[in-house]
């Protein structure tokens, strides 16, 4: 398991280039590093974005009980989301910006799942099959 920890944007590279590296000694292949590092990208921006002043964390690990996937869970202790099912529709945006975050990860990774608690902050752990 590796873990990065994301409280500024340089920080969201390290967690990129650190999950391209893991994903690519575990063998996956280039179009899903690719998925999965965009993502990663995606949602360390978020942390940036939405909790400034708080620390987020990316662990990634190769896991067995989803059929080998790299399994990859972003967590942070912001604000937290107030309406889940607002936040993943397209083009819809608390900041001006596209609307296209969330939902976007959502469909290019395999599985999906977000827990937010308002206050307390915000995971959402994603996964690549083989």
């Amino acid at each position: 398991m590796e873990r990065f920890t994301i409280s500024r944007e340089s920080d969201i590279a390290i967690a990129v280039v650190g999950v391209q590296a893991y994903a690519r000694d575990q063998g996956f292949p280039d179009q899903a590093i690719a998925r999965i590092t965009t993502a990663v990208s995606e949602l360390g921006r978020n942390i940036v974005k939405y909790c400034p002043g708080t620390v987020g964390d990316v662990l990634v690990e190769a896991a067995t009980d989803i059929g080998g996937a790299l399994t990859v869970q972003v967590r942070d202790n912001g604000p937290g989301i107030e309406d889940l099912e607002l936040a993943l529709q397209d083009h819809y945006s608390s900041s001006g910006t596209l609307g296209l975050g969330l939902p976007g990860v959502r469909r290019i990774v395999d599985h999906f799942s977000i827990v937010s608690v308002p206050g307390e902050g915000t995971v959402v752990t994603i996964a690549l099959e083989r």
